[in-house]
């Protein structure tokens, strides 16, 4: 990876290059997703003008930027992922050629600066270890207008045994180094630390995995 994640272990959408076929049962059977997704869709869309741009980052099998694109045709989408075979499979889905799909890294976006209203990440940050999660964040602000906002979906501190037993199981898969300041609650400091505004939890689900969150922060 470019910058400071030149370091980290790339890790794909499922935890393993070998689920990446699968991740999109996985996440219908175990996620909850109607609870959650169109509640993350509308919140990215929320008070954005025609002709806005909006950035899914590790945008993963495409389901998000594809459901964005589609609820608002007048704007732009741009799905940026560095996993090719992920990237294939989101571009055979129906829909998909409303979304601008482009190769990159989360620490090193194929943006110009101040070029997009709204940056989404979701069950993106989990993946990456403490530096990686800063300069994810910094080129999420670096990339966004002053006046745009950033949107995430990721995990939060586990809310009880069974949720704690799920998310143990996660990290089992998408390893300990991402996932760990999740589970202690630190990832609305990562945010402010980025430059952002204090993000607002929006929504706190359980899944089989652990506790999703939806978090909005204004670019500050």
């Amino acid at each position: 990876m470019d910058n400071k994640l030149t370091t980290e272990r790339y890790v794909p959408a499922a935890g393993r290059a070998s689920f990446t076929r699968a991740y999109d049962a996985g996440l219908a059977l175990t996620m909850r997703e109607p609870r959650w997704r169109p509640a993350l869709a509308g919140a990215v869309l929320a008070g954005l003008d025609p002709g806005g741009v909006v950035v899914d980052v590790g945008a993963g099998t495409g389901t998000l930027a594809i459901a964005l694109a589609a609820a608002r045709p007048d704007v732009e989408v741009v799905a940026v992922d560095g996993d090719p075979e992920v990237r294939a499979l989101a571009a055979r889905k129906p829909g998909a050629e409303r979304v601008d799909w482009r190769d990159g890294l989360a620490g090193s976006l194929p943006l110009d600066g101040g070029s997009a209203d709204r940056v989404v990440m979701s069950l993106l940050l989990h993946h990456l270890a403490p530096d990686g999660k800063r300069t994810a964040l910094a080129e999420a602000r670096r990339v966004l207008r002053p006046d745009g906002s950033l949107h995430i979906a990721d995990w939060g501190r586990p809310g009880g045994p069974l949720t704690r037993l799920g998310f143990l199981a996660l990290q089992l898969v998408d390893g300990f180094d991402g996932t760990r300041d999740h589970a202690a609650g630190r990832l609305p400091a990562f945010v402010v630390e980025a430059g952002f505004a204090a993000p607002v939890v929006t929504r706190r689900l359980r899944t089989v995995w652990g506790s999703l969150e939806l978090l909005r922060a204004a670019r500050g």
